[in-house]
């Protein structure tokens, strides 16, 4: 079989299974393992297939430029923004992060509900200054370009004396076996954070995300409360999640 042929069939695995066992695959071709190995760091660095120990994961498609991601299912964000903004209750603090998903969850918090929202990221900061009823504290630190948050040392120490009741957790991939992960490992940590400076940690994600990773870990799935996402063409594509201890809020399109 032709290099190319084989990671072509590399990729039709992850898109049918959701993972890639080298070993297995590897036994199932007749081939050595070095050379399926080889072909998953090339389909790596690719940014084709996401490395995993033993094997490899779908890579998240959801790591383009910020503008190109407030373009990419709108509709589809709007619908998640709103489901997320009923989580809310009055009276709470909640932390917002970045990411374009957030942006639609402000734009959808009900205009008599009384909040703080502490938030690292200056889009979602604007969003809220015509909301009467939310109180906007902003997060300092260095500017991570590609997410329009703040990161860093300057970061870290603020938030470390925040107590949010809620935290809404952006992510560029979903997976049971990775938990939540993003691209840069500096805003993975810095997300970490956060999580552990809330009492509970909802993710939004749209239905590209689901079963994908990307290379820096966030938390496990062990450690999210809520998944709001979308309800996908194939049930079974939640299933992992639901079979965790993740509450599961679907939206129609």
């Amino acid at each position: 079989m032709l290099t190319v042929e084989r990671k072509s069939l590399i990729q039709k695995v992850l898109q049918r299974d959701g993972r890639l066992v080298a070993k297995a695959f590897s036994l199932e071709l007749g081939i050595s393992e070095d050379t399926i190995r080889r072909d998953l760091r090339e389909l790596a660095a690719e940014g084709l297939l996401q490395r995993v120990h033993g094997g490899a994961l779908p890579a998240s498609a959801a790591e383009a430029d910020f503008a190109s991601r407030q373009a990419t299912a709108a509709s589809a964000k709007s619908s998640l923004g709103l489901a997320a903004a009923r989580l809310i209750a009055s009276g709470q603090i909640v932390f917002l992060d970045g990411g374009t998903s957030n942006i639609q969850l402000a734009r959808q918090i009900p205009r008599d509900l009384r909040a703080t929202v502490i938030t690292h990221s200056p889009s979602i900061a604007v969003e809220l200054v015509g909301h009467p009823s939310i109180d906007v504290e902003m997060i300092g630190g260095r500017l991570f370009k590609h997410s329009i948050v703040t990161v860093g040392a300057t970061s870290a120490e603020a938030i470390a004396r925040v107590r949010a009741d809620i935290f809404f957790m952006g992510v560029t991939g979903l997976h049971p076996e990775t938990g939540a992960t993003t691209g840069d490992a500096e805003e993975a940590s810095i997300k970490r954070l956060i999580a552990k400076q809330s009492a509970e940690t909802v993710v939004i994600a749209t239905k590209e995300k689901l079963g994908a990773a990307s290379p820096y870990q966030i938390v496990p799935l062990s450690e999210i409360t809520t998944l709001v996402t979308e309800r996908p063409d194939d049930a079974e594509q939640l299933r992992p999640f639901k079979s965790s201890t993740v509450t599961v809020v679907e939206t129609d399109h």
